[in-house]
C-alpha cells in the first residue's frame, strides 16, 4: 500500500469517526424526548371586546402543555381554518374570541367539517360572545352571553365530581371572576358540570340553576366550555387551571369523558303565586278576606327555599334577591309583610289540587294553625286564614 493510499484511508477513518460522534449524541436526544402525544390550537381573534388576559390564557396552556404532554400553537389568523390546517389539531381552544372571528364563510365551513370528522373544542369565557349570526357555533358552544354584573367573588360548586376536569376538584370554593348570565340555560343540552351559585353574589339573573361549566357530544366531535376566566389571574389559579386542563384533555379526546346530557338536580327553591276563585290575587284586590293580608306582591311570584319535612310536608323559608330574608331586613319592599319569622324553615301541608293549583295548610307542633292560636309566635303573623285551604300556582321548578 502506498503512503498516499495510507493516508487517504486514515482520513476517511477519521471522518467515520468524526460522523459517528456527531450522529449518535442528536440520536440519543431524538429517542429521550418523544413527541407530544397531540397538539392543540389557541384562537383568541377579537372583532369585538377584547380581554386582556388573553396573554396570560395563551401563556397558562402553554405551560399545561410542557407539564402534561401535548403541543400548544396559538394564532389570530383566521385563514388557518383550512381542513389542511385543522386535521393537525386535536382540539382547538377558542380562548376569548369575540364577535365575528371567522370571518369568511370557507372558515366556518371547514371548522364545521373539523367537528363533524370528530375534532374537539374549547371554549373560555367570552367564547359565547361570538357567533351570533351563526347558529351551528351557538349550539358547539352551548349557549349565548346575555349580560354580566360587576366582578366580584362567587361560589362556584361541582355538580359532576366524576367528570376529569372536575374530579379532585372541592365540592364548592369561592373565586374573583365577571359572571356571565346567558340567553338561555344550556341544561337541556349538556352536561352540566360547575355552577355559580347566585345566592353568593349581586346581579345574577338566571336563578337557582346557573351552569358555569358544562361539556357535551356535538355533530360528532366534542365540545367542553366554562365560562370562567375572565381574569389574567385565573390562568394562575390552581383550581381553574385543573378545570382548564381536563376540559382540553377531553375535548382533544386524549382522556375519556362522560358527556351525555345531565339530569335536572332537583331545585331547592320554588315559586309561588296566590289565587283566589281562580285569580291570581294581591293584598289590594283579594277582596275582604285577602288570602294573604299586607303581602307587597302576592300577584307576582315569590321565592321560597323548600326543604321536605317529612310525611308529605314541605318547609318554606322566603327569598328576596336570591338570599333568606325576615321582616326585619326584607328592605322598603319585602316579600311578604308582617311575618313573625321569614327567616326560620316554616311547615306546610301540600296537596295538588285538579286545576294545577297547590294548596299549603301551616303546620305548628304537628297542628294546623290559624293566627288565632299559634300562639306567641304565630308561625304566620297577621294571615286571615292559615287553617283553611289556601291555593297557590307553583312555578315550573325541575324536581318539583
Amino acid at each position: 500500500m502506498t503512503a498516499l493510499s495510507r493516508t487517504l484511508r486514515m482520513a476517511a477513518v477519521l471522518v467515520a469517526a468524526a460522523l459517528a460522534l456527531t450522529s449518535f449524541p442528536h440520536a440519543d436526544v431524538a429517542a429521550a424526548v418523544p413527541a407530544a402525544a397531540f397538539r392543540v390550537l389557541v384562537f383568541s381573534k377579537t372583532t369585538g371586546f377584547r380581554h386582556d388576559s388573553i396573554p396570560a390564557g395563551i401563556a397558562a396552556i402553554q405551560q399545561l402543555g410542557q407539564q402534561n404532554d401535548f403541543a400548544v400553537d396559538a394564532t389570530e389568523d383566521d385563514t388557518r381554518f383550512t381542513d389542511a390546517d385543522l386535521a393537525q389539531y386535536a382540539a382547538v381552544i377558542f380562548l376569548s374570541a369575540t364577535g365575528d372571528p371567522l370571518g369568511a364563510q370557507a372558515e366556518k365551513d371547514a371548522f364545521r367539517r373539523y367537528i363533524q370528522r370528530g375534532g374537539g373544542f374549547v371554549g373560555v369565557h367570552a367564547a359565547s360572545d361570538s357567533g351570533y349570526n351563526w347558529p351551528w357555533y351557538g349550539q358547539l358552544v352551548g349557549a349565548y352571553f346575555r349580560q354580566h354584573p360587576a366582578q366580584q367573588n362567587a361560589v362556584v360548586r361541582v355538580e359532576d365530581p366524576n367528570h376529569p376536569s372536575t374530579r379532585g376538584l372541592p365540592a364548592q370554593f369561592t373565586r374573583f371572576d365577571e359572571w356571565y348570565d346567558f340567553q338561555a340555560n344550556p341544561r337541556p343540552n349538556v352536561r352540566v358540570l360547575t355552577t355559580v351559585d347566585e345566592s353568593t353574589y349581586s346581579g345574577g339573573t338566571m336563578g337557582a340553576d346557573h351552569p358555569s361549566t358544562w361539556c357535551h357530544d356535538f355533530d360528532g366531535g366534542r365540545a367542553w366550555y366554562t365560562a370562567l376566566g375572565h381574569t389574567a389571574q385565573s390562568f394562575s389559579e390552581a383550581n381553574f387551571l385543573h378545570l382548564l386542563l381536563g376540559g382540553i384533555q377531553t375535548a382533544a379526546g386524549a382522556v375519556a369523558a362522560d358527556c351525555a346530557v345531565s339530569t335536572p338536580p332537583v331545585s331547592t327553591v320554588i315559586s309561588l303565586r296566590a289565587r283566589a276563585n281562580g285569580r291570581f290575587v294581591s293584598a289590594d284586590n283579594a277582596g275582604a278576606n285577602p288570602l294573604i293580608a299586607k303581602a307587597t306582591a302576592i300577584g307576582s311570584w315569590e321565592q321560597f327555599d323548600r326543604l321536605d319535612a317529612g310525611n308529605g310536608n314541605i318547609a318554606l323559608r322566603a327569598r328576596v334577591n336570591n338570599r333568606l330574608v325576615a321582616a326585619e331586613n326584607a328592605g322598603a319592599a319585602p316579600l311578604i309583610a308582617n311575618r313573625t319569622a321569614i327567616g326560620p324553615w316554616e311547615t306546610f301541608q301540600l296537596i295538588r289540587n285538579t286545576d294545577g293549583s297547590v294548596s299549603l295548610r301551616a303546620l305548628a307542633n304537628g297542628r294546623f294553625v290559624t293566627a288565632e292560636n299559634a300562639g306567641a309566635a304565630p308561625l304566620i303573623a297577621n294571615r286571615t286564614a292559615i287553617g283553611t285551604w289556601e291555593r297557590f300556582d307553583l312555578s315550573a321548578s325541575p324536581g318539583f
